[in-house]
């Protein structure tokens, strides 16, 4: 996993937020997001989905958007499952924003505590295709990232974000390997062979 901490081109444009974050976390009290700076956050997360839901989160004025990401982001509770769940369920009460936004939130504002959910995270450590997300699915991710984390003591955040970029990795080699079949496929029927050979090359994620 080491060589995917920084190799993509994510963590080019991962580090600036969560340095702003950063400093939004020690001069901003308590902790609130303005409308523009969680539609910094839609952005980095949903990249060409972002127009998808841009209508429903017209409705969202910035009092609603400082508010809840306001109770959000400065709750706390002595049971961290709980807490999670609890901050999870406000960011959710905004127009547009699911579990992976949510998550996302919460990964970029505090990346020592919580990492982004989506199908490659899931899809690396469970081995198994998913594309909708429960608060308990997240719950369930966030406890192996942090296990991931503490064994090679990187933040759950960095943890996820080189998880994501092996599977962007192993999935651009997977495609290429089909494509590569499929053309040696098309040469053998050029020669007359038909179609056939191996297809040893596709990747599978164990």
């Amino acid at each position: 996993m080491i060589p995917y901490k920084t190799a993509s081109d994510d963590y080019e444009l991962t580090e600036p937020p969560k340095d702003k974050f950063k400093r939004l976390r020690s001069e901003r009290q308590p902790l609130y997001l303005t409308s523009e700076e969680l539609d910094e956050i839609l952005g980095w997360k949903l990249r060409g989905q972002y127009e998808r839901q841009k209508e429903k989160r017209k409705a969202n004025t910035e009092d609603v958007i400082r508010t809840v990401t306001g109770a959000a982001l400065s709750i706390t509770h002595p049971d961290e499952d709980y807490e999670t769940e609890l901050r999870l369920r406000l960011l959710c009460c905004i127009r547009g924003v699911g579990i992976r936004v949510a998550s996302a939130v919460l990964a970029l504002v505090f990346p020592a505590k919580y990492a982004t959910i989506d199908f490659r995270g899931w899809r690396q450590i469970f081995g198994e295709e998913k594309k909708e997300f429960s608060i308990s699915d997240y719950k369930c991710y966030l406890r192996e990232i942090k296990q991931l984390a503490a064994e090679s003591g990187w933040l759950p955040q960095e943890v996820d974000l080189a998880i994501w970029a092996k599977d962007v990795a192993e999935s651009r080699s997977q495609h290429a390997g089909v494509a590569s079949n499929r053309a040696q496929e098309d040469y053998r029927e050029t020669l007359g062979e038909g179609p056939g050979g191996s297809m040893g090359g596709v990747w599978q994620v164990h």
